[in-house]
Order: C-alpha cells, then structure tokens, then sequence
C-alpha cells in the first residue's frame, strides 16, 4: 500500500518526502489542477528541483492536470501534460477524457491515474477508462462505502486509490456547481473553490465577517477558528436559527479503518490538503507512515495520541469516516 502525500509548494514537498511519503502530488501554477490557489503549486524551475529531491529519496512525483479545459484555452492543458511529461513527472493524475486521450497520442503506455474529479465509482466506469485509455490506477469518490471500495479493490482491472485523511466536501468530486453558481468559477474549470479574488473578511470589532462575491458566508467571534469562506460550510439563518445548513467543518481520518483497507487490497491511501502547510504536512505524512508501517507488520494501528494529534488538525477539530461507515449501499 503506497502513501500518497500533498505538496503545494516545495517545502511541503520535502516535509512530506523526509517523512515517509511513497508519492507526493503536485500541480502546475495554472488552472489545470483542482488547486489552483495564489502562492501554490510549481513553476518549471521549482519542477525540476521538486523531482530531483523526490527521486533521489525513492520518492514518486504525480502531477494533478485534473480540471476540465475550455476549448478556447484547450491548448494550455496540452502544454501542461507536454511539460509534467518532458520533465520528467511519473504520473498524470487526470479527470478529462480529452486529456487523457492526448496523453496516448504522446505514449502508449505512460502512467494515467484517474483522478477523483473523474467520479468513478463503479466497475463498468472503471472498465471504460481502463479499455480506452490504459489508465493503472483510479482515486475513487468519498461517497463510497468499504464494502463498495473492496468490491473494486477486487473486481477492477485498475489500482483502487482512496482518501484516508483530509478535507471533506458535501459533493461528489468532479461535480462541484455551489462555487460556479455564486462566483462563475468552480474546481472544475477553473481548479478553485471560492476564487481569492472574490473572497472578502470585514473587521466588524466584535466580529469577523466572511464574504464570498458579496454574500456573507459566516460570522466569527473573537478566539473562533475562522475558517476560509466556502458556500458549503457557511452558517445561514434557517428558519430563525443560526448553523451550518449544508455542511459543518469536519475532517475525514481512517485510521482506524487502515487494517481493513490494507486486507481490501487498496493500493494507496491518499493525504488531502495541497492547500495546507507544510508543518500540516510533516505532522500528517509521519503519523500515516508510522500507522501503515505498523498495519502491515502486525495489524496495529496508532496509539490514541498519535490520532488525537491528527484530530487537532482536523477542520472544527472533528473527525469522521465519512461514508465508509454507511451500511447501505
């Protein structure tokens, strides 16, 4: 089972490498990938100084050209597959079919992981992109149940890839319209959630208020964590009260599920959060080695401090496993 780790910058990059990532994955500073936040991912220069480091640690570089171009900007994606690929990238981890059938008229048989903004979450989808385009691995939904992610672990002709810690979103990946609908930008085409640029915070005193396009997303007091403002985990008044009508703020953490994905047959166990810094970073990919390191040897999982360390890391300081729990299928 490989440890797939974030790397928004360099310095995440050689946190998550010195700790123990297999793999880090990493994006362009374009709309190209589902991050495409102000100050992160690489530029060529910072590329081939990131791979270096990686490679001569045995670590593996996957670059994100996961979001879905614009025919008139068609050709910036195919430069950005052109580029990870000359400079020497091991992996595209990408979601469009158009891409993708790019990448093989490059190479026949260059690594494709299918990206988790794909949405695959069944046998037949697998199949699709596994016959046309020779893809070796899919990063699927977190909407999947273990049942459901053993299944194809089993079933796929393809290396099933899931979340294990970060970031959750109310959607299905790839299917993100809350952020178009408010801004007329998404993850999707323009790789971000909540563009910066239409982000606003207003000192009110008491209080600190977030907007997104001019809509007031939430309110925070003094000491509160106040967390970037995105449409889904805003606090709205529903009929007179004040909460999260879509989403609270909680994290995904499989930890304690680990020996069950390991026994499933999931080939790697990805970190979100490419957007977080590197201390985030150290932190994370060190407790998950030491808890894989541990799941293979003995079926151990890490002690209670060491996934209370991961808890506080944790959007609202919550945790969850989300719904490789659920019962129904």
């Amino acid at each position: 089972m490989e440890l797939v780790c974030p790397a928004g910058n360099y310095q995440s990059l050689v946190k998550a490498v010195d700790n123990g990532a297999d793999a880090v994955y990493i994006g362009l500073k374009n709309e190209t990938n589902a991050r495409h936040f102000a100050g992160l991912n690489f530029s060529e220069k910072q590329l081939t100084k990131a791979i270096n480091y990686a490679h001569s640690k045995q670590c593996k570089v996957y670059c994100a050209i996961n979001t879905y171009p614009r025919e008139d900007k068609w050709s910036r994606w195919t430069d950005a597959v052109d580029q990870a690929i000359d400079i020497g990238i091991d992996t595209l981890i990408v979601a469009d079919v158009g891409v993708m059938d790019y990448i093989r008229s490059r190479s026949d048989d260059y690594p494709i992981h299918l990206s988790v903004q794909a949405s695959a979450t069944n046998l037949q989808s697998l199949n699709f992109y596994y016959e046309n385009f020779a893809i070796r691995r899919a990063v699927v939904p977190r909407v999947l149940s273990l049942a459901q992610v053993a299944k194809l672990a089993k079933t796929a002709p393809v290396e099933i890839e899931v979340f294990g810690f970060g970031s959750l979103c109310i959607m299905a990946e790839g299917r993100c319209y809350l952020s178009s609908y408010l801004t007329g930008e998404s993850p999707n085409t323009q790789g971000v959630c909540s563009p910066a640029s239409f982000v606003q915070w207003q000192d009110k005193g008491d209080v600190l208020e977030s907007r997104l396009n001019n809509l007031l997303i939430d309110r925070f007091k003094e000491n509160e964590n106040a967390g970037y403002p995105t449409l889904c985990k805003g606090r709205f008044d529903v009929n007179g009260r004040i909460e999260h009508a879509l989403e609270e703020p909680t994290s995904l953490n499989t930890m304690d599920i680990l020996p069950d994905l390991l026994k499933a047959g999931v080939a790697a166990i990805k970190v979100e959060g490419r957007q977080r810094s590197p201390a985030y970073v150290a932190t994370v990919t060190k407790a998950w080695r030491q808890a894989m390191d541990m799941a293979k040897k003995d079926g151990l999982v890490m002690p209670e401090e060491a996934k209370q360390q991961l808890s506080s890391l944790a959007e609202g300081k919550q945790t969850t496993i989300g719904a490789y729990e659920r019962s129904w299928q």
